[in-house]
């Protein structure tokens, strides 16, 4: 019996996390990025966490992702509450983790061909 398995684009793979970098591919990247498994989402510069609100995502959305992941940091935060309700008015769902678990979950999630998104501050 043959399995077929869609295999990300290498250069959508997050090979690794850390305290001051996240690197996608062969590329460093030392400040909060937006991804999907097409590719990253350029000049993305959202605000901290506590102030993320659905317009700073939109573009992200536009691809309608049935989830979206966000790596809050070294340790598990929340975003405001109206960017969770806006996210379930949309049917998207959004899980919310540390970078490191979000990173692994993305890589997991885009392997298996779903439709998603990720944010991943550092």
């Amino acid at each position: 019996v043959l399995k077929f398995t869609r295999e990300i684009s290498s250069a959508t793979t997050i090979r690794r996390v850390s305290g001051d970098a996240i690197v996608i591919g062969e590329t460093r990247y030392t400040g909060t990025i937006a991804l999907t498994p097409d590719g990253l989402l350029e000049d993305f510069a959202p605000p901290s966490l506590e102030e993320l609100a659905l317009s700073h995502v939109e573009k992200l959305l536009e691809d309608e992702p049935e989830r979206v992941i966000l790596g809050t940091g070294t340790r598990t935060g929340f975003p405001p509450r109206e960017l969770s309700f806006a996210c379930a008015r949309r049917r998207i769902g959004l899980e919310v983790m540390d970078t490191a678990a979000a990173a692994r979950t993305f890589n997991v999630l885009a392997g298996e061909g779903r439709r998603l998104a990720a944010v991943l501050y550092l």
